[in-house]
């Protein structure tokens, strides 16, 4: 099976390695929950992921995390959990899933177990193509309600690509935007934006980002290694906000901030209801936002 090669699409694996990791915490102690994540892998993770079966070498694994981007692991566990809950929420009403740079991302196979809601899986090219193959081996066929999109968001238009899919514009769509805008450049970062700016009244927005700060090395909150692998070595993290912005770039766009989470969010939300001494890095935000 042929693998993303290029930095950006590479970095696919990660989150889904640690949702897959995770998954093997007994039920009381898992940040989020993922029982597809294992599935999605390489030959070569899942292997590692059956090891972290014992106690041992999953702390190791973690504090290996750790050591790197102190709070990191903690805090993509909580945002897909963030994430998951939102997505969940019986309250909200929408008629359309859009997962911009879906990656190896479960949460369409997840949905098309017990709903046939419609959701579309944006990436570039490279992983659109990985992701049909994942999804062969490991389910034996994609489900009929989950679409592959191909797009660059650096250079393609996101709203037609959609619509060449079924995607239709007047729904009510919760668009799922993570661990993304920091591989984009910020003009990028606003073109998609305002692509998303005529969203349908109702629809939903969560996105993750890294901070400015971090991104321009004023504040590295210990996290030197992922400075130097992200910004230095490779260059890959191009983009950052600053919190306290936020709110103003999503009414340029048409967008309301509903609220932001970052580290003591989930540290009282997530982390401390399992017992785990583990916290969150202020390295990463994720925001949810309505029209």
């Amino acid at each position: 099976m042929t693998q993303p090669r290029n930095p950006a699409a590479q970095t696919a694996f990660g989150p889904i390695v640690l949702s897959a990791i995770e998954h093997n915490e007994p039920t009381e102690r898992r940040l989020v929950d993922d029982d597809l994540a294992a599935s999605f892998l390489p030959a070569r993770y899942r292997l590692l992921v059956r090891l972290t079966r014992f106690d041992a070498v999953r702390r190791t694994a973690l504090a290996a995390v750790d050591r790197s981007g102190p709070g990191l692991w903690a805090s993509i566990a909580c945002r897909k959990r963030y994430i998951d809950e939102r997505l969940s929420d019986p309250i909200i009403e929408f008629d359309t899933v859009v997962v911009l740079g879906a990656g190896l991302d479960t949460r369409a196979y997840r949905i098309a177990r017990h709903s046939e809601l419609p959701v579309f899986e944006v990436d570039q090219k490279v992983n659109i193509e990985h992701k049909a193959a994942v999804v062969q081996r490991a389910l034996g066929a994609a489900p009929a309600s989950v679409h592959l999109v191909e797009v660059d968001f650096e250079h393609d238009e996101l709203i037609p690509a959609l619509e060449a899919h079924g995607y239709r514009g007047g729904d009510r769509t919760f668009f799922i935007w993570e661990g993304v805008t920091q591989y984009l450049t910020p003009e990028a970062v606003r073109e998609t934006l305002r692509q998303l700016s005529d969203a349908a009244p109702g629809s939903r927005l969560i996105f993750t980002y890294v901070r400015q700060d971090f991104i321009d090395g004023t504040q590295r909150y210990g996290a030197e290694a992922v400075f130097r692998r992200f910004r230095q070595r490779t260059q890959v993290w191009k983009s950052g906000l600053v919190p306290e912005e936020v709110g103003e770039l999503l009414a340029e766009y048409g967008w309301r901030l509903v609220e932001q989470a970052g580290p003591s969010y989930f540290r009282d939300t997530y982390i401390r209801p399992t017992g785990r001494v583990l916290s969150a890095s202020p390295i990463e935000w994720t925001v949810l936002a309505e029209r």
